[in-house]
């Protein structure tokens, strides 16, 4: 009598388990006869609960259960032959939208070992899919456009780095010249990473292609002899946001400027270097000649430093300039331990 009271309390207990439960559930026999449902299930499909206790899956509701590949399943989920995990359903209901569902269903002891029980779990996911898709459209919209962005921004500094070359052609000052075509190469350095951005599509970019491509550029404006000077480019698998690689790259162009305006006088031949190494946070970005060195070459004057002075403050690093023997290295170093460590202004 005891054991017979103890599975009774049982049964009671999954009984209010189901009916209460926050989730759509419904408890069932082997044949899918309804015993109880929660009031979660009778809630979000809009069912009577006062209509359901007794009757077959099938019939509740305007019949819009009747669905025979899920009874199937759920009837050899009974026989112990199947098991439904996350299997997804459209249920259609007249003059209303379809609404996808998942379920999940299982065997349940309800405290009689002689019968099988079903516990059936469902849930709609129709607007947490359509906002999945919905935010898939916005980010595929948003790389189309921030792609066109970048493509036309990539153009437009192509027409103005041609205007600022047609311009230093027509000029008599031979110093106004000068500044046209290193206004010319900036400008130049920065088309490089954007026309880099418009083909790859993303907003990070792999220096070694970029100072690649930007060393080109410069060697093809600024060396007319490429069996007397050549810039050589070497750089580790570093991927940087494209804001920082701008700065990079406007330091690199102003470097390589320098060093092709001062460092090989006369004619003379040599090697430009672009080297850049990171280790976690840590990096450190370097231009070094075989030139003729700091004695002759004025490292720190003019616009160009001042430049990279600012771009190098701007990314919290700090630049040397140190005799390379022969030449004139000059590094720009980021440190994040540094930074992290430095006290705060009083």
């Amino acid at each position: 009598m005891a054991s017979v009271s103890a599975s009774h309390l049982e049964a009671a207990s999954t009984l209010a388990v189901v009916v209460s439960s926050n989730e759509p559930l419904l408890f069932l026999t082997d044949d899918l006869r309804i015993i109880v449902v929660s009031a979660s299930f009778c809630r979000t499909f809009q069912i009577d609960p006062a209509t359901v206790s007794g009757k077959l899956l099938s019939e509740i509701g305007t019949g819009e259960w009747d669905m025979p590949k899920l009874n199937s399943l759920l009837k050899a989920t009974a026989a112990g032959s199947a098991k439904i995990e996350a299997y997804e359903i459209d249920l259609k209901r007249a003059g209303q939208k379809t609404r996808q569902l998942v379920v999940n269903a299982r065997v349940l002891e309800d405290g009689d070992p002689d019968r099988i029980r079903l516990l059936l779990a469902v849930a709609d996911v129709t607007d947490a899919r359509a906002e999945a898709r919905q935010k898939d459209d916005l980010i595929r919209d948003k790389a189309i456009l921030m792609q066109e962005v970048q493509h036309r921004v990539a153009n437009s500094l192509q027409i103005i780095a041609s205007v600022l070359m047609q311009s230093a052609r027509r000029v008599q000052s031979e110093e106004a010249r000068g500044h046209l075509h290193d206004a010319h190469n900036r400008v130049m350095s920065i088309a490089a990473v954007q026309r880099h951005l418009a083909q790859s599509g993303v907003e990070n970019v792999s220096l070694r292609t970029y100072f690649t491509q930007l060393s080109e550029s410069l060697g093809a404006s600024m060396i007319s002899d490429r069996d007397r000077l050549s810039i050589v480019v070497s750089v580790d698998d570093s991927v940087v946001k494209s804001d920082i690689s701008i700065s990079l790259g406007l330091i690199v162009t102003e470097l390589v400027i320098n060093a092709l305006k001062h460092a090989f006088p006369q004619e003379r031949s040599g090697k430009i270097s672009v080297d850049y190494r990171s280790q976690g946070q840590d990096w450190t970005l370097s231009v070094s000649d075989d030139g003729i060195g700091m004695g002759d070459s004025d490292t720190k004057a003019g616009l160009g430093t001042g430049i990279v002075e600012a771009l190098a403050r701007n990314l919290q690093s700090d630049i040397s300039v140190t005799d390379a023997d022969p030449g004139t290295l000059v590094s720009v170093r980021h440190l994040a331990d540094v930074i992290d460590n430095v006290p705060a202004a009083a």
